[in-house]
């Protein structure tokens, strides 16, 4: 795992499971491009802080979850290498609902029934 914002050719090789490619000490050390399946964490695995990454909707949208317990929410990290954290991620804009789990480093995307959603069925 890299340890500064900069990330090596090696990361950028598509992987088989979401993982952490890369450890920053403040958030705005986060790389502006991530390669896919990839996620930066801020702060240790000792103390983590915050976990981002692109949303695999693959629509362009940048996810950033609180790993610090002091806060409400916030998400824990299971698992390392083979990406897994808790609770769900559930990401509502007015044009999108991006609702999944990341276990085992892999996404498992919540079906919902009906949604209704700014008076809109989904």
């Amino acid at each position: 795992m890299a340890s500064v914002g900069r990330l090596s050719w090696r990361d950028w090789i598509p992987g088989r499971y979401w993982r952490i490619v890369a450890t920053v000490d403040a958030a705005d050390e986060i790389p502006d491009r991530l390669p896919g399946k990839t996620a930066v964490l801020v702060g240790s695995l000792g103390h983590p802080k915050w976990l981002a990454f692109d949303c695999p909707c693959k629509t362009g949208h940048r996810i950033v979850v609180t790993l610090d317990r002091a806060h409400r929410p916030h998400w824990t990290l299971l698992d390392s290498k083979k990406l897994s954290i808790s609770p769900s991620i559930d990401y509502i804009s007015p044009d999108r609902r991006c609702h999944y789990l990341i276990r085992g480093g892999k996404i498992l995307w919540v079906k919902e029934k009906e949604i209704h959603h700014h008076g809109r069925k989904r």
